[in-house]
């Protein structure tokens, strides 16, 4: 009948760091209101974080690769200027 399929890691993680994005935001209008004063009204601090959570997951979702290589390269120039006895130069 109806097959539920989980969604790729890729999904996962893009919608996790949504879900960061979206409560960091959430936090942050909280702390000025209680600090400083109201900055924005319920409803439009839960819009804005509601864009701030869709624009984190879409940006973790295009991203992730080309992090992940970035980081790949990284690693694999650290290792070889420490040369093939896997010892720390520091």
């Amino acid at each position: 009948m109806f097959e539920l399929r989980t969604p790729s890691r890729r999904v996962s993680s893009a919608l996790l760091w949504g879900a960061v994005g979206f409560m960091a935001f959430l936090v942050l209008v909280q702390g000025y209101a209680l600090l400083v004063s109201p900055l924005v009204t319920i409803v439009q601090g839960a819009a804005v974080a509601i864009l701030v959570g869709l624009v984190t997951a879409g940006c973790a979702y295009a991203m992730e690769y080309r992090i992940a290589a970035w980081s790949a390269r990284r690693a694999r120039s650290e290792t070889e200027s420490h040369g093939s006895d896997g010892k720390s130069k520091s």
